[in-house]
């Protein structure tokens, strides 16, 4: 007779769990492989959520060597021209300027913000002549979507454009390889005479002017049947120590008396763009 003696498990007791293995936790990587791990990770969260992980983690996302990774990768056209340009170091620059870069991706976007109107006169300040160009204080939300008001007086519509603040650092502003290219679309039917201008101006960092773009004022007639129009232009030999691009437009109603709000101005653009080759 067998003398082993099973031991049989009682009917409705669970069997235990095996004790786990105990996992390798990204914190326990070496500097060099979690900086790889991190660069794959997108920018936003990057800045917005990683570097709030903990103390190592933050200073990862704040060093120059994981955005050179990310800069190298994602943006090779610009690289050749970034790597010899690299950003001075600061102290007070965290998370790293390149992190902005890599975040905002300011190359080929348009920086203009509510570019169309669709939200009414928001990230635009509007002025008028008539209080000594006061900034207008009326519900610019009631207005019609992407017009501007007109009266028989000067309006003026204006964004002034941070080229800092939007990822570039003034390195790659002052190399000599960017251009600023800005467009306006304006249409031209609309139920009041106008003149209509843009003005475009190139700022330093003390809002000085170091060039601009002011065509001929525009005369838009009611009684003519036109169609959209383009006024365009590139600003190609960039002076050392642009940092702001301010965004103009006039209107001048023709009128007396005519207090309609009837021309529509959209699709404003300011894109940063490399020179060709």
């Amino acid at each position: 007779m067998n003398s082993s003696v099973t031991r049989a498990q009682p009917v409705g007791v669970a069997l235990p769990e095996p004790e786990p293995e105990e996992a390798l936790g990204l914190s326990r990587l070496p500097p060099e492989l979690l900086l790889m791990l991190l660069s794959h990770v997108p920018p936003r969260t990057l800045i917005r959520q990683c570097r709030r992980v903990c103390r190592r983690w933050r200073a990862l996302v704040d060093c120059q060597a994981l955005w050179l990774i990310i800069l190298a990768r994602d943006h090779p056209a610009l690289w050749p021209i970034a790597q010899s340009r690299l950003p001075s170091a600061r102290n007070d620059a965290n998370p790293c300027i390149l992190g902005r870069f890599c975040e905002r991706r300011p190359i080929g976007r348009n920086l203009i913000q509510n570019p169309k109107g669709e939200e009414g006169f928001l990230k635009w300040t509007v002025l008028t002549s008539e209080d000594g160009w006061a900034e207008e204080d009326e519900d610019l939300k009631l207005i019609p979507r992407g017009c501007m008001l007109t009266s028989f007086q000067w309006y003026h519509k204006k964004q002034v454009v941070d080229l800092e603040e939007e990822g570039l650092w003034p390195e790659l502003l002052d190399s000599g390889k960017l251009e600023i290219c800005i467009s306006d679309w304006r249409n031209d039917q609309q139920g009041t005479d106008c003149l209509y201008q843009l003005c475009v101006q190139l700022l330093d960092a003390e809002k000085a002017i170091l060039d601009h773009f002011s065509p001929v004022p525009f005369p838009i007639l009611k009684w003519i049947n036109s169609v959209s129009s383009q006024v365009s232009h590139v600003f190609s030999n960039l002076k050392k120590g642009v940092r702001f691009v301010s965004f103009e437009q006039w209107v001048w109603n023709l009128e007396l008396g005519n207090e309609q709000h009837g021309l529509s101005l959209t699709n404003s653009s300011v894109i940063v763009r490399l020179l060709p080759s």
